[in-house]
Parts: C-alpha cells; structure tokens; sequence
C-alpha cells in the first residue's frame, strides 16, 4: 500500500471519529434534556444512570456485531 494510501485512510478514520464524537455530544444533550422532562428534576440522578446504563448496553451490542462483521470479512479475505 501507497504511503499516500495510508495516509488517506487514516485521515478517513480520524474525520469519521471526529465526527462521532460531535454527534455523540448532541445525541447526549438532546437525550439529556428528555430525560430531565420526562422524570423532571427530583429523579435526574436516577434517570441519569438509567441513561447510562441503557447507552452502554446498546453500546455493547453494536461492537460485538461489528466484531463479528470485521470476524467473517477477515476470513473471506483469508
């Protein structure tokens, strides 16, 4: 591979992950805010750590279907 190849590719995954982050911030204000309106003020650190705990569940499943995406195309490229 080209070092112009390489290059490219990495600047491709640092802008993708640059951009995740900006729009991981936003969700996390826009889901904030719904939660302080559905439980109001009094209940914010529990629905907080509902939050929390929902978010690192589907967190979770995401990476382990990505991992096995990234499994069955490293053995179809093998």
């Amino acid at each position: 591979m080209s070092n112009r190849s390489v290059y490219l590719q990495t600047m491709i995954s640092l802008a993708s992950a640059a951009f995740g982050v900006v729009a991981a911030l936003a969700w996390n204000g826009a889901i904030t805010a719904l939660v302080k309106q559905i439980f109001g003020e009094g209940g914010q650190i529990v629905s907080l750590f509902l939050y929390a705990i929902v978010i690192t569940v589907i967190a979770v499943i995401v990476m382990v279907n990505l991992g096995k995406v990234a499994e069955r195309t490293a053995e179809s490229k093998a």
